[in-house]
Order: structure tokens, then sequence, then C-alpha cells
């Protein structure tokens, strides 16, 4: 244990040092005037620094007492120096400096309007809007839901909007907390992601959708493979609304991944069902099956198991010919996902090989376009939900993803902007500044609880009233009846087009007949996909 105080308390510690120095100095020699003026000085600074350390609004202040006053100077400056002080608004940035702005207002419940108009250029390609109609509707709220399930004996009312998958591990005690607590207040879901439930997770009560991955954390036996008695143990609890197989994340698709034995405390052990301080491996691929064939089978199998709960699966998609595969399996035994979560290759993750975040994977509309598609084609999508994850952060962006195919839609980073992250990328270095992602006790001791989750809530409610907003703008009654008909795309200098002319769109049941005229990632790879394999087959 280090004895000494961490040096992010340093300017705190010169402050208090510097107080009793310029005591000592003024009480020795009291006619010298500089050593009165060095003692308000610091007196105000080592006040400062025990207000920092005593408020819970700002995380920042309380693991940065004094100095972390410098980010909030710039974040008061910003609109006149932000091109030399904040990072400007790049598509290599995960969220534009806008869109942060917008997450922090919503989760601290101030006002997201601004002055002056759109500051985005409408001339520029690729810009969209949804076009607004004459006769705007008028909603009684924004609680918009969906049924997820409709056929199992226990069906989920989820919200529109959720936390998207984020382990216990990856992030903090108090940041799982809070996510937890938020989704409480505002009755929403928070999905566990691959490390398992924690009891952190169980602390508030709120929904949780337990995501089952291939290292089967929280159900594995004591050689990782899948356990049918320790998942029922946790399926069952009353708190466990679905259950989602992750079979890929679109940050780092097909690459598993390793927890270093150095960070698996005790509570993680408890929580993933692993040895503590040994390396906790995460395969890239399932053992408890290994065609399409046999992934239905489970899929139905924890169906079971669980109690008649909602059970799907998550995935950024990758070979077309195994998601069709899937899809094969599903038409030949009957059995069939409650939901399926498509993943985006945008989406972010605490670690990953540059190349993974970079190149590796399908985005998220393309993606999701192909899955919505696909299940219309065989005559399917109507008993299965879609969910949706990968940048996603404003209501314009549920908008969107809905009028792709979407019932619902995830978000990680927005709410994690909402605890508080200001995006050091430090995630995977332990010293996250807000405490969120560091197992750091006392760096996560910034983040307090209750004050956080309610910014979690606000961001939730923020972001669905301004939905119901542009919802009764379009003159419509939920956001299930936003299509791509009601957006349009600037597509060059001179011309803008309709989504709905841009983007794929397969008939009911044309998978189930001759292929012709079809894209052509049907005609080539729908005949490659067997049932039986994920391996691709000769067409006939």
């Amino acid at each position: 244990m280090n004895p000494l105080p961490p040096l992010r308390y340093l300017s705190f510690a010169l402050c208090v040092a510097g107080l009793a120095a310029s005591l000592a100095a003024a009480l020795l020699v009291p006619h010298l005037w500089a050593a009165w003026l060095a003692l308000a000085v610091f007196a105000v600074l080592a006040g400062t620094g025990v207000h920092d350390l005593r408020q819970t609004r700002h995380a920042v202040l309380r693991n940065y007492p004094v100095i972390g006053h410098l980010r909030f100077l710039l974040e008061y400056i910003r609109p006149e120096m932000r091109q030399y002080f904040i990072e400007s608004d790049t598509e290599a940035a995960p969220f534009s400096r806008a869109q942060r702005s917008l997450v922090y207002q919503r989760a601290k419940g101030e006002p997201d309007n601004r002055p002056f108009g759109t500051q985005l250029d409408v001339g520029r390609h690729g810009y969209e809007w949804i076009n607004h109609s004459l006769q705007p509707s008028r909603l009684d709220g924004h609680d918009f839901r969906i049924v997820i399930g409709e056929d199992c004996a226990q069906p989920y009312s989820a919200s529109v909007f959720n936390i998207s998958a984020m382990s216990f591990g990856a992030l903090s005690a108090n940041a799982i907390m809070a996510l937890n607590r938020g989704a409480k207040l505002g009755g929403f879901a928070h999905d566990t992601g691959e490390g398992s439930i924690s009891r952190h997770h169980r602390v508030h009560g709120g929904d949780l959708v337990w995501q089952v991955a291939s290292g089967y954390f929280g159900c594995r036996d004591e050689d990782g493979r899948f356990s049918e008695a320790r998942f029922t143990e946790n399926a069952r609890d009353p708190q466990v609304k679905m259950i989602e197989i992750k079979l890929s994340q679109g940050a780092k698709p097909g690459h598993g991944g390793m927890l270093p034995g150095a960070k698996v405390t005790a509570e993680i052990s408890a929580a993933r069902g692993v040895p503590a301080g040994v390396d906790c491996i995460s395969p890239a691929a399932h053992s408890a099956f290994a065609t399409p064939l046999e992934m239905m089978a489970f899929v139905a199998r924890l169906r079971e198991l669980s109690g008649g709960k909602p059970t799907g699966i998550k995935l950024c998609i990758g070979h077309p010919w195994e998601w069709f595969a899937i899809v094969k399996a599903m038409l030949a035994t009957g059995i069939v996902p409650d939901f399926i979560v498509v993943d985006g290759a945008e989406g972010g993750t605490g670690a990953a090989p540059v190349e993974f975040s970079d190149h590796m994977g399908t985005p998220l509309q393309e993606g999701l376009q192909l899955v919505h598609n696909t299940l219309v084609g065989v005559n399917l999508r109507h008993r299965i939900k879609l969910g949706c994850a990968g940048k996603v952060i404003t209501a314009f962006d549920l908008a969107r993803m809905m009028a792709l195919g979407a019932d619902w839609c995830n978000a990680a980073r927005g709410f994690m902007m909402a605890l508080g992250c200001i995006h050091a990328q430090a995630c995977h270095t332990g010293k996250c500044p807000t405490g969120v992602t560091t197992q750091d006790p006392l760096r996560q001791q910034a983040l307090v609880v209750p004050d956080k989750a309610e910014r979690v809530r606000h961001f939730h409610q923020s972001t669905l009233h301004a939905l119901q907003e542009l919802v009764q703008a379009a003159g419509l009654a939920h956001p299930r009846e936003i299509t791509a008909h009601h957006i349009v795309r600037r597509i060059s200098d001179t011309e803008v087009r309709l989504l709905s002319n841009l983007i794929m769109q397969v008939q009911p049941g044309a998978l189930l007949g001759p292929l012709d005229g079809l894209y052509t990632v049907f005609r080539t790879y729908w005949p490659m996909a067997s049932a039986q394999s994920f391996q691709p087959v000769a067409a006939a």
C-alpha cells in the first residue's frame, strides 16, 4: 500500500503547504504585507480544494482538487477559444463537440436549445433531415415502449432507448451502480455486458439484460464450459428480464479478449465465476454450439431454462453467408430468437487493436439493413424484434435507426458521458479521471452514485422527449411509424433523395422463391449458406 497520496492531489497538497507556510510567515513577521497576501491566496485555494473533495457534482474535481478547475475554465471559454483549447470536430473523434455538449446538458437537466439555428452545413453531401407535417400530432408522453417476446411466458415491455452492453470490470463498481439506479428510476433496461451480473448490478434493482458470451461468465463450470445449473440460478432472478447471447461485438468482432490476472479482483472473480488473479479469457467463438442448427437449439434451451424469458442474439455482421445460415436454421427448426441486436462496427470498447476498431466488421446502417431485409424476405420479421447499437446518441439517431428497421436502440458512450466521462481515452490504464472505467477504489469514489444516477435518468428522459417532438412534428403517433420515406439525404450539391430510394428494400417472402431480381448480396451468398454449417457451400 502506497503511504503517499496520489500525485493528482499534489496541487491541493501544495496549496495546504503554502497556507501553512504563509500563516507562519504572517505570524512571525506581522508587518510583512506580502505574507498576509499569500495567506489570503492560499486560504482561498486550500478552501477550494476542500470544497472540491466534498462536493458530489463533478468527479473531475473530486479526483483533481484545485487543478481540475482548469478544465472547466477551458469549457467556459470554448465558444471563443475552442479552436485552441478544445479538440475540433473531426470524423476521427468518437463524437462531435456538439454531441458531447448535448449529452452533458441533457444529463444535467439543463436547457439544450441553441440560438441562431442549425450549426451544421446543410449543403454538405450526406446531410439528412426528417420531413415534417403541416398537421403535427399531439402525444401524451414520451415513454415509448415495445413488447419483446410476445409469445414467451415472461414477455418484456422495453423502452425504445436502453443502456448498451458494458461489463463490470470494464466499468467501475460505482459506474455500474449509477447506471442501474438510473435505469430503475427511468424505467429502462441495463445490459450487463459479457462480464455477467455483479453484486453492484443488484443494489438498486434496475431491469437487466443478461449477456451470455463465449466465456460463459456467471454460467460456466470449472473448465469454462456452459453450465445449465449456474445459468438457471442467475437467469431466473426476477431482475433479469431478457437473455442476450453475444456472438460478436462491433468494436472488435471475431477477436475475443483477455482480462489480465492482475485485474481479476475478488469481486470480478465472484461475478464471472473465474479464479481471482488468473488471466480471464474470452474466446473468439462459443463452445456450446458449432453449427447454426445447434445455435437455435441453444437459444431454445436458454429460453426454457430462464423460465420463458425473451432470449435473443447480438452480433456484428461479418460474412453474409454466416448470417444467412442462421436464418436458414430458423426456417429449418422453427426456432427463432425473440430479438436480435445488431452491433455496428463503429461501436466502442475500452481497448481494441486499431485495425479492428477501424476496419473490421460491418457498419451499423449496412448491418441493420441486411438483417431487417433478410427477415422480411423469409417472412420472419414480425416474429423478431430488432435492436441496434453503434454511435446512437441523439433523438435523430434513434429516429434514423428506426427508419432503417430497428425497433429499439441501445447506447453505451452516451450513457458513459452522462456519468461524467470526458473521453480522456485512459480506459485501459486504470487512471480514468472521472472514476467511470477504473477499478482504483480511490478514483472511483469521485463518481457519486445518487448524483450520476439522476444524470443517467435525465439523459434518457430528455432524449426521449426530443424524440417525441420529432415524432409529433412528423405527424406520427409512435417512433415505430418512422420509415425511410420520412428521411431525406443530400447526395450532391444539386440533388437530394429520400432515404427509401437509397437503401436496400426486400419484399416479404422474396427469399423463399427465385432470387432473380434481388440484390447481389442475396443472389451471391444466400445459395452458399447452409443451416448445417457456418462454412460456405458450393452453390447448386
